[in-house]
C-alpha cells in the first residue's frame, strides 16, 4: 500500500488536491505516520468552486492550508465508524457535521461518493464538494 498523498496521486482524479497539498507544504505531514482520515474532494469537486477560487487559494497559502486541514481528521475513521458520528473535529480545529440519516453519508454539504480507500497511514473518503470552514 501507499501513503495518503501517493494513494491520491495514483488515483488520477485528485490532481488539484495533490497540487494544493504540495503548495501548502503538507506533503510531509500527510506522508507521516498518522493515522489520518482525509475527506478528499475530487478534481470535479474543485471545479464546482467559483472561477478563480483555486488560483486565488494557491496564492494565499495560510487560507489554503486552513481549508486543506479542514478535510483531515486525526485517526483512522472507517465508514462503519463515520456513520455513527454526528460531527468530527478536524486538524484545522473546527468540526465538520456528519449526517448518515438518509442512507448515504454527508460531511457538511458534501456527499461521500466512495468510502474507505485504504492507505498505509490512514483512510480516504472521496467527497463531491470542497469543504470550506465557517
Amino acid at each position: 500500500m501507499t501513503d495518503i498523498v501517493d494513494t491520491a496521486a495514483n488515483a488520477g482524479s485528485f490532481s488539484t488536491l495533490v497540487s494544493a497539498i504540495k503548495a501548502a507544504g503538507l506533503v510531509e505531514t500527510l506522508k507521516g505516520a498518522g493515522p489520518f482520515t482525509v475527506f478528499a474532494p475530487t478534481d470535479d469537486a474543485f471545479a464546482k468552486l467559483p472561477e478563480g477560487t483555486v488560483e486565488g487559494l494557491l496564492k494565499d497559502l495560510p487560507k489554503l492550508k486552513q481549508i486543506l486541514t479542514y478535510h483531515v481528521v486525526s485517526g483512522k475513521v472507517m465508514a462503519a465508524d463515520v456513520v455513527k458520528l454526528k460531527s468530527a473535529k478536524t486538524v484545522e480545529g473546527s468540526e465538520v457535521k456528519i449526517d448518515a440519516s438518509n442512507g448515504g453519508v454527508k460531511v457538511n454539504a458534501s456527499t461521500v461518493t466512495t468510502p474507505d480507500v485504504a492507505a498505509d497511514n490512514g483512510v480516504i473518503h472521496i467527497i463531491d464538494t470542497v469543504l470550506l470552514p465557517a
